[in-house]
């Protein structure tokens, strides 16, 4: 069996707000989470504990994945502004050098 290797490069990932979108879905796990609450019963007398469980492991994990895709949203937002810095810097350099 040969081994498969691409015949184009990978498309770059797409960026969007993906702070809010984890947000949004910490948010909607833990409403889950609650509206299960009160039928913990049923939800004991039928063995199905576990969708409970998964609610709150789900909303749990939103936390871990909200503080992850914040710090990765400042670091890109320092690594272009650092970028900018240094390209303006050249762009003084440049301009310092060029004969009057």
């Amino acid at each position: 069996m040969a081994k498969w290797t691409p015949r184009h490069e990978a498309p770059e990932p797409l960026e969007g707000p993906v702070v809010a979108t984890i947000t949004g879905g910490t948010i909607l796990w833990f409403a889950m989470f609650v509206v299960q609450l009160p039928f913990y019963g049923w939800f004991a007398d039928r063995e199905l504990l576990w969708w409970l469980w998964t609610c709150a492991a789900g909303g749990g994990l939103g936390l871990i994945g909200i503080w992850y895709v914040r710090g990765r949203d400042a670091a890109l937002k320092r690594h272009a502004a650092e970028q900018a810095g240094q390209a303006e810097q050249g762009r003084r350099a440049a301009r310092d050098q060029r004969p009057e």
